[in-house]
């Protein structure tokens, strides 16, 4: 209603929404099917967007703390600030604003980095309301791309070249075993 989408649209969306049923396949064999109460369809295409509006009121957050940064990427956020106590301020605005969403931060997939001058000087911790420490790492992955500490800003290609050379000895493993058994 926030974005001033037509009714009969919004109407159309909450019939679709409540009236979803599943099943789940196995080999060859289908499960009886059920209804899906929350969320969205998975693998749909308009799946991202309606997700992206539910979480619509996190970037907000950015407005409590202006030098600050909040990067949605489907259910991956990403928090950027310029100090461990606005970092702080932050995830803990954003933890507030996602269990008023129903949703919470997944703790084992939470880690905290610094890229800066001081990056490899000892901060405190950042903390979870229930008193977690999210831990400090050299490097993360977040939507595929590794992200390393240090003082400048830059990505890590070691994963990606050797998940290619894994995948281009597996081509010429194939290509050697085949030569070898006299395959064309």
């Amino acid at each position: 209603m926030k974005r001033k989408l037509p009714v009969i649209l919004l109407e159309l969306l909450e019939n679709w929404l409540q009236n979803c049923f599943s099943c789940i396949k196995w080999t060859h064999v289908l499960s009886a099917t059920f209804q899906i109460r929350f969320g969205v369809r998975q693998g749909s295409v308009l799946s991202p967007f309606l997700f992206a509006i539910y979480l619509d009121d996190i970037p907000i957050l950015r407005s409590l703390l202006p030098r600050s940064f909040v990067v949605l990427y489907a259910d991956d956020i990403l928090l950027i600030a310029p100090s461990v106590s606005e970092l702080q301020e932050l995830f803990d605005a954003c933890a507030i604003e996602l269990s008023w969403l129903d949703m919470n931060i997944n703790e084992k997939k939470s880690c905290c980095i610094r890229i800066g001058p001081r990056w490899d000087v000892r901060c405190r911790s950042i903390k979870t309301s229930n008193g977690h420490i999210i831990p400090w790492v050299t490097e993360f992955r977040y939507l595929g791309t590794y992200i390393v500490g240090g003082r400048t800003f830059k990505c890590s290609t070691t994963h990606a070249k050797r998940s290619f050379h894994t995948a281009i000895n597996a081509i010429f493993e194939k290509k050697w075993q085949a030569s070898t058994r006299g395959d064309p």
